[in-house]
Parts: C-alpha cells; sequence; structure tokens
C-alpha cells in the first residue's frame, strides 16, 4: 500500500514538475533575444582573432633550438597520459554500472 502511494506521489509530482518547467521555460522569448545573449561572446572571439593576428606565427618565426626534437621525444617517452587515459576510461564504464548495481541492491530489499 505505501509503495504503491509513494509511486502515485512520485508519478504526481513529476508531472507537476514537467507541467510547471514548460509552462514557465519562456523559449519564444529566449529564441527573439538570441542575439542579445551571444553579444558579449562574439565580441570576446573578436578580440582573441585580433590578439592572434596581431601575434607572430611559429611559421615566421621557425624553433632554432637544436635540441627541440631531442627534448620533445624524451617528453614522449615519459609521458603517462596513456596510463591517465586508460583509468579514466575504466572509471567511465566501472562507476555507472556500480552505482545501477548498488541501487538496485538496495531497492530490492
Amino acid at each position: 500500500m505505501f509503495s504503491d502511494m509513494q509511486k502515485f506521489f512520485n508519478k504526481f509530482f513529476s508531472t507537476c514538475l514537467l507541467v510547471i518547467t514548460l509552462a514557465t521555460f519562456p523559449v519564444e522569448t529566449m529564441a527573439n533575444n538570441l542575439n542579445s545573449f551571444n553579444q558579449p561572446l562574439i565580441f570576446a572571439q573578436q578580440n582573441i582573432i585580433n590578439y592572434e593576428k596581431s601575434q607572430p606565427s611559429a611559421i615566421d618565426n621557425p624553433v632554432d633550438d637544436p635540441n627541440f626534437n631531442v627534448m620533445r621525444t624524451s617528453d614522449m617517452n615519459s609521458s603517462s597520459a596513456t596510463y591517465f587515459v586508460v583509468a579514466l576510461l575504466v572509471l567511465a564504464a566501472i562507476v555507472p554500472l556500480a552505482s545501477w548495481f548498488f541501487s538496485r541492491s538496495k531497492t530490492s530489499q
């Protein structure tokens, strides 16, 4: 009985929240005023582009350091980025599965 009532209240409040959100969210107003929202972003992008144009290019000023490739090769050999990426991928796979498993075991009790 309590479970049925809890399910009803969950559905009821979820539906009410959805209706309130959709009724009060000004979709058309935001679409009409989109230019005013983007204006600071456009100015910031233009400032970045102007700054990059004012800087000398690496093509115009190549690196003349004879040890540059040696240093780059040694940095690549000692990198732990591969291990970091693999660990993130494993975590990205395990965390949702673990949370699903533990939430499932709590609800089945």
